[in-house]
């Protein structure tokens, strides 16, 4: 790829946008039989969808990390409890092997 002229310039872009005016509603006549996409996705809405990201702030992050540190807890308690469960299973395994090699000798 060839480099730019002047590295600081910003890069053209490759194609025009389609600029689409707010009167036009699209294709009315779309045909159920034809094949692809239907005009408006699957879902029966119609009109503009809008999504408003905001700052979290303070408040927002110290409740995101109170959250985050219970599931942490939550999977720490779950991780331990399944450990203390396999102690006694390898307890009365090792039991059972010392009493199964009493048992060969006699």
């Amino acid at each position: 790829m060839p480099m730019a002229p002047n590295p600081n310039e910003p890069e053209r872009p490759r194609a025009e946008p389609e600029i689409i005016p707010p009167d036009h509603r699209g294709p009315q006549d779309w045909p159920p039989q034809r094949r692809g996409w239907p005009p408006r996705g699957f879902s029966e809405m119609h009109g503009t969808q809008r999504i408003y990201v905001g700052r979290i702030g303070s408040f927002g992050f110290a409740l995101i990390m109170l959250v985050a540190g219970l599931f942490a807890v939550l999977l720490l308690l779950l991780l331990i409890g399944t450990a203390l469960i396999w102690i006694p299973v390898a307890a009365v395994a090792v039991l059972i092997a010392a009493i199964s090699g009493v048992f060969r000798r006699l």
